[in-house]
């Protein structure tokens, strides 16, 4: 009983003495590994008789799980010290400026999209997203228009393979008008309205969302690509009027040029989803030889602008997705957020939007932490 009492108390102090924890695994080897001394204690358990058993028994046994909790809280110790000090060692100054050289830069499209994402949240707007594959139903016919509408022309659609549909799905009227099972073209969205039509059909007014999104339609110059990005922005609620719809766009037009003297004029225009439907301008001035939006459209070189289309929902819209146009209206808008980053950061030229060049995105890239805030500034950080 002796020795097991020295045998204790020379390993408290042993692990108590280790400065590190390889140190403290040569302690634990020595004592608990399969040929240790505490180990070796318990393997002649066996060979005792039952009254030497009840005696040194529960000795040897407070002698492992003595040494045993010791080892641990050893551990436990010495790693919160290595620890400690590789934070120490690993410390980063976040106050430093960042180097640009190890960085890369965040396209302009994306950041113009958190800039978006931003105002709108401020405005009590929700994101809501959907597939860029899309059926002519969600595409086209529940936004009234049909498959003989000129509509569909101008938006120089990319059509896929048509898929057969079941007859009487309701989504996808065929075009003898009678139900009847027929092939069902799905298209590569020409905008992101579709989203309006899915959330309207899936949650309960009211409802305040914003679209943002890759649409696609066939065309190539140097304003328009096959693929390019748009925001859609619809609101759903009673009482909604075109009032509601000047100030949310004047706002929010304000708020992404960083400018109080943005002046909008609404045009007449149609859109088979809108009535009535506008055309959106906003006013430009020359400052230092350059167009930018705000100022004095009427004064020397100023003018007018177009930046997106806007109306009041179609009646016939809020019908097609189950809602009473009698009791829901709404207001809908969309424009290019390709074209909004081209006027914000002077880029001339659509298509090396999407060419990857490095030098282009060098020159129009933002760093990482230029992160959009509407109390720092929506732009540049």
């Amino acid at each position: 009983m002796t020795d097991i009492e020295e045998l204790k108390a020379h390993y408290l102090v042993a692990i108590d003495a280790c400065a590190g924890l390889e140190a403290l695994e040569t302690v634990r080897v020595e004592a608990l590994g399969k040929q240790g001394r505490v180990t070796a204690l318990l393997k002649t358990m066996g060979a005792l008789s039952p009254e030497e058993r009840q005696v040194k028994g529960p000795a040897i046994h407070g002698l492992r799980e003595a040494v045993t909790s010791a080892l641990a809280a050893r551990r436990a110790a010495l790693e919160n010290v290595a620890l400690e000090a590789k934070l120490a060692a690993e410390r980063v100054d976040v106050t430093l400026p960042v180097d640009a050289i190890l960085t890369g830069s965040v396209h302009p499209v994306s950041q113009v999209m958190d800039e978006l994402a931003e105002i709108f949240a401020d405005l009590g707007f929700a994101v809501a997203t959907g597939p860029e594959i899309e059926d002519d139903w969600h595409n086209f016919g529940a936004l009234n228009i049909p498959d003989t509408h000129p509509a569909r022309a101008m938006q120089d659609t990319f059509y896929l393979e048509p898929q057969a549909r079941a007859a009487g799905d309701g989504h996808s009227p065929s075009s003898d008008g009678a139900g009847q099972a027929g092939p069902a073209p799905f298209v590569l969205r020409t905008h992101t309205s579709p989203v309006q039509i899915r959330t309207m059909m899936q949650q309960q007014p009211p409802l305040r969302i914003i679209a943002p999104g890759r649409v696609y339609r066939s065309d190539w110059d140097a304003t328009h690509t096959p693929m390019f990005h748009q925001i859609e922005g619809l609101v759903i609620d009673r009482g909604i009027t075109l009032g509601h719809l000047k100030w949310t766009l004047e706002t929010f037009l304000r708020a992404f040029f960083e400018r109080d003297d943005v002046v909008l004029r609404l045009r007449p225009s149609y859109f088979p989803f809108t009535e009535p439907s506008a055309e959106v301008d906003v006013g430009f001035t020359i400052e230092k030889g350059k167009r930018v939006i705000g100022g004095d459209p009427n004064g020397p070189g100023g003018g007018w602008m177009e930046v997106l289309g806007s109306g009041m929902v179609h009646p016939k819209v809020i019908a097609a997705c189950g809602l009473d146009p009698a009791e829901w209206q709404g207001f809908a808008f969309g424009c290019g957020i390709d074209r909004l980053a081209m006027l914000k950061y002077g880029i001339d030229d659509l298509r090396p939007v999407f060419e990857g060049d490095i030098r282009w995105l060098k020159h129009y890239g933002f760093a990482a932490l230029d992160v959009p805030t509407l109390s720092g500034g929506v732009g540049t950080a």
